[in-house]
């Protein structure tokens, strides 16, 4: 007789960010498996997906909404799906430890330090978020404090108990954030301890990391997603490839190693900040970054009659654009490297390039966020002769 399976998290039915918490393990991957063969499979085999071996508390960036409950009680944790209800949580499975128990700290200093939490029905309160981001194999932690003003009332001695708490905290910033939407930060915002960034390795590299830019949030799969990326590029030494959508820089210097030259294009300009930081950080001569459209860049080269050898493109969740798309078919790199965090919007940009002359050699699905229902997939695309 089998056993009923328990979902590990007791926030599970209210949270709503772990979809698959009711399945065990091996069921999700057979599920995201049969999920990437359905919308890829008429394009080519699709490989076995890879897991994790321990595919809990792996987020590496943790963010809490702070608000009053019914009984004028401050409480942290997560929106509910659709709504601004937050729901209570102090343990997150899939959530780093060490960020979870910095936010509960951060919690029970408030009432002492006389720090009021925004309140959106009456506009008064000054903290809204707080969001940590950890570097696994650095330890460095960053805390940022997301508030409506920047005007932090006995700041000194709030950070100086913070950090006699967590003393691995390695930077602090206040970000003012007074406008209402889904977007948890603003774009003001003050060092108040460290160096405003903190550092961390992946792929042998190190990269450093700003509260505004991108970095993935599963360190362990990330390093299966880039080896298997830069796989696919079958690099020898002496290509030029753009890295499109580039973030801070992690894929195109994660191949470096075996390229002649690297060019990404971001449209975020903190990211390109930190891409090139991490350029040099790793002493690298052959990589270069710059601000922009990745659609208008990408159709400025086909005009110019410049043509990379490779290129990565690693979207966001929309997918690509089909500016970016036939610019890259009239550029006609020799493979093209598609890194999705989204099989559906990947589909619909396959047909494009396959029509377009490339042809699908390979489909390597990546478990990067275990208990959801997201999949990540690497699709090796060879211009056809």
């Amino acid at each position: 007789m089998s056993q009923t399976y328990t979902a590990p998290c007791p926030h599970f039915r209210q949270c709503g960010g772990c979809q698959l918490q009711n399945l065990p393990y091996p069921q999700q991957l057979r599920r995201k498996q049969k999920q990437a063969e359905e919308l890829l499979g008429e394009f080519a085999q699709v490989l076995p997906i890879l897991g994790m071996e321990e595919p809990s508390h792996y987020r590496n960036k943790v963010h809490a909404a702070f608000a009053l409950d019914g009984r004028r009680q401050i409480v942290s944790g997560i929106y509910q799906p659709g709504s601004h209800a937050i729901v209570p949580v102090d343990n997150c499975y899939i959530e780093d430890e060490t960020a979870d128990a910095v936010i509960r700290d951060i919690r029970s200093m408030l009432r002492p330090f006389k720090i009021q939490v925004f309140d959106e029905r009456s506009g008064t309160g000054w903290l809204r978020h707080v969001l940590i981001k950890r570097g696994f194999a650095t330890g460095q932690l960053m805390v940022v404090l997301v508030a409506v003003n920047p005007i932090f009332k006995l700041q000194k001695p709030f950070l100086r108990e913070l950090l006699a708490r967590h003393p691995e905290i390695t930077t602090v910033i206040l970000n003012k954030n007074d406008r209402f939407g889904p977007v948890v930060l603003g774009t003001w915002e003050k060092v108040l301890y460290g160096e405003g960034y903190i550092e961390d390795i992946l792929c042998g590299h190190r990269f450093r990391i700003s509260s505004r830019s991108f970095y993935q949030i599963n360190p362990v799969q990330t390093e299966k997603l880039y080896r298997c990326a830069v796989d696919f590029a079958a690099l020898k030494g002496g290509e030029t490839v753009l890295d499109a959508y580039c973030g801070i820089g992690t894929i195109g210097i994660t191949a470096s190693d075996s390229a002649k030259q690297i060019i990404g294009v971001e449209l975020n300009q903190d990211a390109v900040k930190d891409a090139i930081a991490n350029a040099r950080l790793n002493g690298l001569r052959n990589c270069w970054f710059t601000a922009g459209d990745a659609g208008e860049y990408m159709e400025k080269m086909a005009a110019d009659r410049m043509r990379p050898d490779v290129v990565f493109l690693d979207p966001p969740r929309a997918g690509s654009d089909e500016r970016f798309l036939r610019s890259l078919i009239r550029c006609s790199p020799e493979r093209v490297v598609y890194v999705s965090c989204n099989p559906e919007t990947l589909a619909r940009d396959l047909r494009v390039l396959t029509k377009g002359g490339y042809a699908v050699k390979a489909i390597q699905p990546v478990d990067m966020f275990p208990f959801t229902n997201h999949v990540e997939c690497v699709v090796k695309l060879e211009r056809n002769s």
